[in-house]
């Protein structure tokens, strides 16, 4: 069977989809799958043994010039190579108007969430079978639901399998020493940072302890923050620019991770890296990192989770954003020994 993938951002919710691939991979045999992703995420299906091809496209750009011959040119690109073959089901993981309308130019019956389970329910009416998913379950069930549903398997939702090998990791020895904690502090939404001043005395606290710290960073305004955080003690080190894969080598050889809400985050757990994620304003029941050795730590604040790009708390606070307030760095700290502690 040959199945067509469309889920096309953002990094964390690509990982969520990997575990439904490696139920299909046991439920039906010789399953192979291409994918439909934003090329800046293109390298990350490609880490699973069940995908065959990756089909890149721009839709952040595209939209930015929907009319230019530049974006006529790629779009017809794609619709070229997503016609190369005949599909036995055409899936789309992503339930949005966007993801519905590329899975509409590729050749095979379509599959998505239906009207009450999509995020834009509006793109169930372009599919030739619907699949009914409880909405409030955890991304990743979700995505193992719907594809089970899809093709037509019992799916137990067992601790869940990425199916991402260590083999198909790049630089897995470069950049990480054996034994380094990695502080993920990087995310989209303000909201979601915790305070620079937490993670300058968590790192202190962590230093003092003999452990080695590796920061990463994805753009320039994470890069000064990372520079910041860094600065408290010389046993920290920013991380030159990586690509994801050399991300995941750093992880894979890293003894335990601290991370915000964020895609990194979601591959540490991809990976089994013991990991303590930090949730302000988003729910960890909803999107919390997921697999073996995580442990979430959640705000117990009068507004959280609040679901919002920008705090709206009006109180007085000593640190932005408020609800953070209730995850000070001594708690994390103590998780992170009680972690590290339990056998792996």
């Amino acid at each position: 069977m040959k199945v067509l993938i469309v889920k096309t951002t953002s990094l964390g919710d690509i990982i969520h989809l990997l575990p439904a691939l490696t139920d299909a991979q046991a439920a039906c045999p010789g399953i192979r799958f291409d994918w439909v992703v934003e090329s800046a995420f293109q390298e990350v299906p490609k880490w699973h043994p069940a995908v065959d091809h990756i089909i890149p496209v721009q839709m952040r750009k595209w939209r930015k010039s929907p009319f230019s011959k530049e974006t006529r040119q790629a779009f017809r690109h794609y619709v070229h190579k997503v016609r190369e073959q005949q599909y036995d089901r055409v899936i789309d993981a992503q339930g949005l108007i966007k993801s519905a309308f590329l899975a509409r130019k590729a050749l095979g019956p379509r599959y998505g969430l239906d009207f009450r389970s999509a995020w834009e329910p509006l793109a169930s009416l372009t599919y030739h079978h619907r699949v009914s998913v409880n909405p409030n379950q955890h991304a990743v069930d979700r995505m193992r639901l719907l594809m089970a549903g899809c093709l037509g398997y019992e799916c137990s939702l067992s601790t869940p399998d990425y199916g991402i090998k260590n083999t198909l990791l790049a630089d897995k020895n470069k950049y990480a020493p054996d034994g380094a904690l990695i502080f993920i502090h990087g995310t989209t939404w303000r909201t979601k940072e915790w305070p620079v001043q937490y993670w300058q005395k968590l790192l202190r606290r962590v230093a003092a302890e003999g452990f080695k710290v590796l920061i990463p960073w994805g753009n320039e305004r994470e890069y000064q923050r990372a520079k910041e955080i860094a600065s408290a003690h010389s046993n920290a080190e920013v991380l030159p620019k990586l690509t994801l894969a050399q991300i995941a080598g750093v992880l894979a050889n890293a003894r335990a991770a601290v991370g915000v809400d964020t895609g990194i985050g979601h591959l540490a757990a991809a990976l089994a890296l013991p990991q303590i994620s930090l949730y302000g304003p988003t729910d960890p029941l909803a999107t919390g990192a997921m697999g073996a050795n995580q442990v979430h730590l959640k705000a117990a604040f009068i507004c959280s989770p609040c679901l919002k790009e920008r705090c709206a708390y009006k109180g007085t606070t000593e640190v932005e954003p408020a609800c953070f307030r209730t995850l000070p760095p001594d708690r994390v700290w103590y998780t992170i020994q009680q972690l590290m502690e339990k056998p792996q």
